[in-house]
């Protein structure tokens, strides 16, 4: 029997990935499914750059917006509710089509979850009851790799790993190499691709992309948000634009200074999604301008 088919549209932010897989929506009877983190949170719209309502309504848009930003995505969470829809779509005879630049969320989807055991509760409470500061200097003497690879302000990810290697004596690491199971790709046909625009380009995008953000109310939306007074571990903080807009809202940061860091941020952010995509999807074919690529 033939293998249902998933289409998968990859890469940094303000490579046109959007614009392409509403394309080959329309082409083909598509419904686009998002593999975004941030632009799951309903409280972003704005700043996570989802869809308007003008694409929403040329083909269906599904796990956009669908989360508070008191709640915390995971990639886990993401992907059952990814199989879901994948499912619901081809029930309904569509093409399913994963649009992101979230490889984590991607590659659990796809080939399946690390098999980490369950963190006994009395670890994961003496792990949550530290300062943030103190989880990351103790991640850095337990676990240097993990520590290496995670930003020390990502305080979720940081107590992550530091439950992990103190509950199993092994790095998130090793566990992450270890072989996984339960994964899309033993069940479907994936074809995937990765936009990698010159770098040039992209940096271009992204300085017209918060232009147009500000006009559209980005830092009213933020203003929102900070009024909410959510924990500091919430991660809808750290996406890409919240913390210069937040700053700015706090009075901390002068709107020059704020959109600089901004940019700047969006701009390495982009950076380590490129880099992510040509070291854990080295396999998957590549493209560098904007066009409609064959699914088959």
């Amino acid at each position: 029997m033939t293998r249902p088919f998933v289409r998968v549209i990859a890469g940094p932010t303000a490579s046109g990935k959007s614009a392409l897989a509403l394309a080959e929506a329309e082409a083909r009877g598509g419904v686009i499914i998002n593999a975004d983190a941030s632009q799951l949170y309903a409280d972003i719209p704005i700043l996570s750059a989802q869809p308007g309502a003008d694409e929403r309504a040329r083909v269906p848009h599904r796990l956009y917006g669908i989360l508070d930003a008191a709640d915390v995505a995971s990639a886990a969470r993401w992907a059952e509710l990814a199989r879901a829809e994948i499912a619901a779509a081809w029930a309904s005879g569509q093409l399913p089509i994963l649009v992101g630049g979230t490889g984590l969320y991607l590659r659990t989807l796809l080939d399946g979850i690390a098999p980490v055991p369950d963190i006994p509760a009395e670890v994961r409470k003496s792990v949550r009851g530290l300062p943030p500061a103190e989880v990351r200097r103790a991640l850095e003497a337990e676990d240097p790799e993990m520590a290496a690879r995670l930003h020390r302000n990502d305080p979720q990810r940081n107590a992550r790993a530091l439950e992990v290697i103190r509950a199993t004596g092994r790095s998130l690491a090793e566990w992450q190499r270890a072989p996984r199971t339960g994964g899309l790709a033993t069940v479907a046909e994936v074809s995937a691709l990765v936009l990698d625009p010159p770098r040039e380009l992209v940096e271009a995008r992204i300085r017209s992309r918060i232009i147009a953000m500000l006009r559209a109310g980005a830092r009213e939306e933020a203003a929102r948000l900070a009024a909410r007074n959510l924990p500091p571990d919430r991660p809808i903080l750290r996406a890409i634009g919240v913390p210069p807009l937040l700053a700015l809202a706090g009075g901390t940061l002068a709107e020059a200074e704020a959109i600089a860091r901004w940019t700047l941020d969006t701009r390495r952010y982009a950076k380590r999604q490129a880099t992510w995509f040509r070291t854990q999807a080295p396999g998957w074919p590549r493209a560098q301008r904007l066009a409609l690529v064959p699914a088959g």
